[in-house]
């Protein structure tokens, strides 16, 4: 055989035999998923080991150290979908840990792969759990794992970013909410649009939020602006076997936790929340809750309001009331503080006529007094008159024309 030349077929062939030979067991092994696809109901995937160091490190240039294709045949794929999909909640997707049951085949056209015979989906449970866990470890550690729930929403919030499919009937049943709402309130939305499902889901969102900050004017330093939009609501539809994956990325959690504005998500699930869902300023379940909320947050302002209103006019009235009350009593008082005044003043004339009467010139006359005028003046002092002036003294009854000699 050292010296025998062999065609590429034979060789092959010669493979095919050792290797239906030496490995004619199932085994089961841990891999993850570098690429899935299903073509004509057949699913291919390439599967990956990357370096352990590597993979503690979280490093985005992990090195493989081995690599395989696999694939599962219809026959097989139709009956693990279902099953994979309904325990996991997603389908099969690049990055996600597989615990899988293959058999080693060898192909003389086609190579060398693993045929997969089943997939165990508890074991990629535990590493999803184990996945998110390590992210909200992170987030803790990093402290923005809160930060969202520390700002305040805007009691009169209605300038609403909306990251969504654009196509997406969610989107269309939020705006439908918001317009058809039966207060009236008046909101301006605009979309952003986004991936909301499969492997670009963490990047498309990103890049959303990137877009949402870079249409509002900058922050002073103190983090306080002129914001555009009052806040952010990522919303996609639901669906038992919807790949959610994207939802649960450190890379997406770090940015929704530090946004400057509040993040609503209506993510459309009744599974376990996402970890956004977690970082967010408010979790509600679907696209149309989203709307509720924004609507019921400006009904309670407006209820605040209508409140301080009644409350205002209550007080004016009260106000007014006692005014009343104490004008009524002054009116009634007035005629007898009239007739108090009167008499009071009545009392001080005639004590005023009093005085002025004693002291009137011609009472003295009457008591036997008299005045002595020089020039038409009271003399007081007899140095006043000197000899040969005319003096007049007035009595009660007539003048007397005198010359002092």
């Amino acid at each position: 055989m050292e010296n025998k030349t062999l065609t590429l077929y034979e060789l092959n062939r010669l493979v095919h035999e050792v290797v239906e030979e030496e490995l004619p067991h199932t085994y089961w092994v841990e891999a993850e998923l570098s690429e899935a696809r299903e073509v004509r109901g057949h699913c291919y995937m390439e599967l990956v080991q990357y370096d352990v160091m590597s993979q503690l490190s979280g490093s985005t240039g992990r090195t493989p150290i081995a690599r395989a294709s696999a694939k599962c045949w219809q026959n097989r794929w139709s009956q693990i979908r279902p099953r994979f999909e309904q325990v996991t909640g997603q389908p099969l997707h690049a990055g996600m840990k597989v615990l899988l049951s293959v058999s080693a085949n060898f192909h003389e056209a086609y190579g060398f792969s693993w045929i997969v015979s089943d997939i165990d989906p508890t074991y990629t449970i535990g590493d999803m759990a184990r996945k998110r866990q390590e992210i909200i470890r992170t987030l803790h550690e990093e402290g923005i794992f809160d930060l969202q729930r520390e700002l305040t929403l805007s009691p009169f919030a209605r300038r609403i970013a909306v990251i969504s499919s654009e196509n997406a009937a969610g989107y269309g049943d939020f705006c439908n909410q918001l317009a058809d709402n039966e207060y009236g309130f008046s909101f301006v939305t605009q979309l952003f649009p986004a991936i909301m499902q499969g492997e670009q889901v963490e990047e498309s969102i990103i890049k959303a939020l990137e877009r949402v900050y870079s249409l509002s004017p900058s922050p002073s330093p103190k983090g306080e602006g002129d914001w555009e939009w009052d806040a952010v609501v990522i919303i996609r539809g639901g669906g038992a076997t919807a790949d959610l994956s994207g939802f649960d990325t450190l890379a997406l959690a770090e940015n929704v936790a530090q946004f400057p504005l509040p993040v609503i998500t209506g993510i459309g699930h009744e599974r376990d929340e996402s970890i956004i869902d977690m970082v967010s300023h408010t979790r509600v379940k679907t696209p149309t809750a989203a709307a509720a909320y924004l609507i019921d947050n400006l009904a309670t302002t407006l209820s605040a309001i209508e409140d301080l209103q009644a409350r205002a006019v209550n007080s004016v009235k009260d106000r007014i009331s006692a005014a009343m009350a104490q004008l009524s009593l002054f009116s009634s008082q007035l005629p007898s503080l009239a007739k108090y005044c009167i008499q009071r003043k009545r009392h001080r004339l005639e004590l005023l006529a009093q005085r002025t009467l004693s002291l009137d010139p011609t009472q003295l006359l009457r008591r036997g007094y008299s005045i002595t005028l020089k020039d038409g003046h009271i003399v007081r002092d007899a140095s006043m008159l000197q000899p040969g002036d005319e003096i007049e003294t007035i009595l009660e009854n007539g003048k007397i024309q005198s010359i002092i000699k």
